[in-house]
């Protein structure tokens, strides 16, 4: 440790600035990029689409206290250890791991991971391409029960595209003619939810029905594909000229809708359902809620996914990351108020055009996106002006997050076969986002929003927080917790031990206990996936556990063959791992 402080004191105090201080891999070339890209890659549709429904379903503004108490117990805690981490090993979320060789294994699950959502993050934005395309044309076309609608009760059974939601037309078989039914007791589709299924996605029953590629989706997956690869071929190079504009306008957009969506007719009763006197704090002694606020915050800030290790790495040693986790962290939770601002005075607006409670129209996910949040645009004068700038938005924040995903993964090859891939990025790069595209294919068939949604339900949620919880075990109890705030400290400077304390408490207990009861709690109360109403074969659903058996399967694997090729007993490995940690740390 003597001879890596020798060499690394040089620059003490420096900020990431011009030039390399690690030629051979490479570093930001200036602070503004790493930012820009480290919020572009936290700030993502974690913020936009789920927050708003969250936050209704646990009281509306009551969710905010124990929403900001996480960020300050998990939130940025977590996200300065994985900040440190990569800053310190200069290595991406596999080598990394070398410090502490028995849970190597969680970089390469980490590597999975984002492999699967990098491929259902892509139709995502390729939904959102579409949309913008869609809306490019007066009137929206989901703005009314078009030829394209079910609107034909002789032909639609069950449904009938309604614009008021009033009245349902349904097909009675008994006397052959049209009844018409209250839609409390059959409900109706409206049109933007009838244009999501019918066109959009030209949805089939369930996942046993494939049915074939829906071909503008797979246009709108090729040129998100190729976005992607023409952002990164460079690297960090490339990507951080980008991110000036992808990581920065989405707020002049939100900005926008906000003004817009607040001088609308109802706006005021969708605030005050989010903020205002429907704020439910008898909500705040309930568990669920408190649950539900840390799963947020590990959701938006994408912890225990590697991200934010591939993207430290590329820093200079002494960049100052405690003060970037704290304004990184805090700019992700402040900016899911700020959106909320505009989507729930939007569906107020929505809520009074339908005479309808606010409850009954907030939505989360692909509901909110694609369908309740359209609905609305479509109310409002130059209707596809307003459409146009929302999908932007949205495409703007999906490519952001693939940019990190597909990065980290580039990271961790180029770090373990440098000498063979360092030469051939930009060869690389096409190569995995056209892999990426192949494999997006099934999820743009007439079934792809049910393997999208099997994904979703199985990658996204309780795995994520074991690779978390191996993070804190393996830098904080087995390399140590002292011995990891030393090497911040050689990093950003000594500290006082008062100043350690919290971080020491949150790493060390308050963080995973945390983890270990969500976790619990998420096992104990686990339900087979469902996509609406819709429920998912067994063939399915086994296929989704397959998808977490083949990412945690890598830890006791790893894990077993380090033990194996270990030289004497278990408790006399510590040392050489400690050891290791420094040889890995002098070679960069």
């Amino acid at each position: 440790m003597v001879a890596l402080s020798k060499k690394k004191s040089t620059n003490r105090g420096s900020q990431i600035s011009d030039g390399d201080e690690n030629p051979e891999r490479g570093n930001w070339t200036n602070k503004t990029e790493y930012m820009l890209s480290l919020i572009g890659y936290a700030i993502g549709l974690g913020n936009i689409w789920r927050f708003p429904y969250v936050a209704y379903k646990n009281g509306g503004g009551a969710f905010l206290i124990p929403y900001f108490i996480m960020l300050l117990l998990c939130g940025t805690p977590l996200f300065f250890l994985e900040s440190a981490i990569g800053q310190f090993s200069s290595q991406g979320p596999v080598n990394m791991w070398r410090a502490v060789p028995i849970l190597q294994g969680a970089g390469f699950s980490m590597v999975l991971v984002n492999l699967f959502v990098s491929v259902y993050y892509n139709v995502i934005i390729a939904y959102s391409l579409y949309y913008m395309f869609a809306s490019m044309q007066f009137p929206l076309p989901w703005s009314d029960c078009f030829s394209w609608a079910d609107s034909n009760c002789s032909t639609t059974p069950k449904v009938h595209c309604n614009v008021s939601g009033d009245l349902l037309v349904n097909w009675t078989q008994e006397n052959n003619s049209c009844s018409s039914l209250n839609a409390t007791t059959f409900p109706v589709q409206s049109p933007s939810e009838q244009y999501w299924d019918i066109v959009a996605l030209q949805r089939s029953s369930g996942l046993d029905e494939t049915g074939p590629v829906i071909w503008h989706l797979a246009l709108c997956l090729l040129l998100s594909s190729i976005l992607v690869s023409a952002a990164l071929i460079k690297g960090i190079k490339s990507s951080g000229k980008v991110v000036y504009f992808t990581a920065t306008f989405p707020y002049v957009i939100i900005l926008i809708l906000l003004i817009r969506s607040v001088t609308l007719e109802g706006a005021k009763d969708g605030i005050d359902f989010y903020v205002g006197s429907q704020t439910n704090l008898t909500k705040l002694t309930e568990v669920p809620i408190w649950k539900d606020a840390a799963i947020q915050t590990f959701y938006s800030l994408t912890i225990g996914w590697g991200g934010t290790v591939a993207l430290s790495s590329y820093c200079n040693f002494h960049n100052n990351m405690l003060l970037d986790s704290v304004i990184v962290t805090f700019a992700n939770h402040a900016t899911s108020v700020f959106a909320a601002f505009a989507i729930f005075s939007t569906m107020g607006h929505m809520a009074h055009v339908y005479g309808k409670p606010v409850s009954e129209v907030v939505q989360e996910g692909f509901g909110l996106a694609f369908i309740a949040y359209p609905d609305a645009l479509s109310k409002l004068p130059i209707s596809p002006l307003w459409s146009i700038m929302f999908f932007f938005m949205l495409a703007n924040v999906g490519l952001d997050s693939m940019f990190v995903l597909i990065e980290m993964i580039i990271t961790c090859l180029e770090d373990t076969f440098p000498l063979m891939l360092k030469s051939k990025r930009a060869t690389f790069t096409i190569l995995l986002n056209a892999i990426v595209f192949l494999l997006g294919l099934p999820c743009v068939t007439q079934a792809g929003i049910y393997w999208v949604s099997l994904i979703d339900q199985f990658i996204g949620g309780w795995v994520i927080l074991i690779l978390t919880l191996a993070q804190i075990i393996g830098f904080c109890y087995i390399y140590g917790v002292n011995r990891f705030i030393k090497d911040i400290e050689m990093m950003i400077g000594e500290k006082s031990f008062c100043f350690w304390i919290l971080w020491r408490a949150c790493w060390f207990v308050i963080s995973p206990l945390i983890i270990v009861v969500i976790l619990v709690w998420s096992l104990m109360t686990i339900v087979p996936p469902v996509y609406g109403n819709i429920q998912y074969p067994v063939w399915g659903q086994t296929l989704g556990w397959g998808m977490v058996g083949l990412i945690l399967i890598w830890i006791p694997l790893i894990a077993g063959y380090k033990l194996i090729r270990a030289e004497g007993t278990l408790w006399k490995m510590r040392p050489q791992v400690l050891e290791r940690v420094e040889m890995v740390c002098m070679s960069n």
